[in-house]
């Protein structure tokens, strides 16, 4: 719990994942063979198997954010939404800056709340003037927003739990993992919230045989939501489709089986919009049969991204036993 927690309190928003990266590289690096950062600051560790081929899993270290756009002469900043942030969600929430500001996100008094848009926000970093504001926080920085770790029993409540809690999966996967036919490649990708670039680039680098990704996914079971079949607590959530790719029918059939053989609670997935990593590594090259393993969470994108870790146990268990298996 505690490495989940220092996770999801790294500052990490998508393009500026170093804080991450430093956390993983130095919690892995005695479960693996070899570890490094590519050109474009991946994580990519890799656990040696028996050489039958290549398997990738990748999770993203990046989470949503902002950036700063303008400073005002009162001192307030105006800013853009750095992955998908929503103005309802963030109004009245602090944000925190990669040097330790912090800030409060307010509105503009004319507007209707059901007319807001992130255009019409600023942050308060108490200057009051635009001299005062640059000497902390100035144009092109970058924000996200801040929260506490909240453990509820079997629930726990954190921002960033996109996609941290997968980073964390893959870690415990990486330390827990037995002998494997296949070469395991753990990549922990950069600016997946943005422009999913960190795939793209590990996967034509790795030109693996197959892969799966680790994220998370809605729930639809919270009062008058979008309809959905994933429930938290329910288990590990395999995905058939989304809005960014359609499931490998090997690999969904595998994985099914290896939760069935060693009687790992699962569910089914189809998510009628957003996707992951998967949308670039299932097309890299001549095409790579990609799986998703998915972490139910309710409120995504916002400050208390909440899961079950009895979900979490349960991935972390479906993983390494598909790592383990994979013919």
């Amino acid at each position: 719990m505690e490495l989940l927690k220092k996770l999801a309190g790294a500052f990490g928003p998508s393009g500026n994942e170093d804080k991450v990266a430093e956390i993983i590289m130095e919690e892995i690096k005695s479960y693996v063979d070899e570890i490094r950062r590519d050109r474009l600051g991946n994580v990519i560790a890799l656990k040696k198997g028996n050489g039958k081929g290549k398997i990738m899993m990748a999770a993203h270290m990046d989470q949503i954010g902002l950036m700063v756009t303008e400073v005002e002469k009162e001192g307030f900043l105006r800013f853009v939404n750095v992955g998908g942030v929503s103005p309802h969600v963030i109004l009245g929430h602090n944000v925190v800056f990669g040097n330790g500001k912090m800030g409060v996100i307010a509105a503009e008094g004319k507007k209707k709340m059901s007319e807001l848009k992130l255009g019409d926000m600023y942050i308060d970093i108490g200057a009051s003037s635009k001299e005062e504001a640059v000497k902390s926080v100035n144009i092109g920085d970058f924000g996200v927003f801040a929260s506490n770790f909240v453990v509820n029993g079997d629930r726990v409540s954190s921002g960033a739990m996109d996609n941290r809690v997968s980073c964390y999966i893959q870690i415990e996967a990486a330390k827990r993992m037995k002998q494997a036919e296949y070469d395991a490649y753990f990549v922990f990708t950069v600016q997946e919230e943005t422009f999913t670039s960190g795939a793209a680039t590990s996967a034509y680098a790795i030109e693996p045989d197959a892969a799966i990704v680790v994220d998370v996914t809605a729930t639809g079971d919270t009062p008058e939501c979008p309809r959905m079949a994933v429930k938290l607590g329910n288990g590990a959530a395999i995905k058939i489709m989304d809005r960014g790719m359609i499931t490998h029918p090997k690999m969904k059939k595998f994985l099914e089986e290896t939760a069935v053989k060693h009687n790992i609670k699962f569910q089914f997935e189809v998510l009628e919009f957003g996707g992951t990593d998967g949308m670039e590594i299932h097309v890299s090259r001549a095409g790579v049969p990609t799986g998703v393993l998915s972490i139910p969470t309710r409120y995504l994108h916002t400050p208390i991204e909440t899961v079950s870790m009895s979900d979490v146990k349960n991935v972390i268990e479906l993983l390494v036993k598909a790592i383990e298996d994979y013919r």
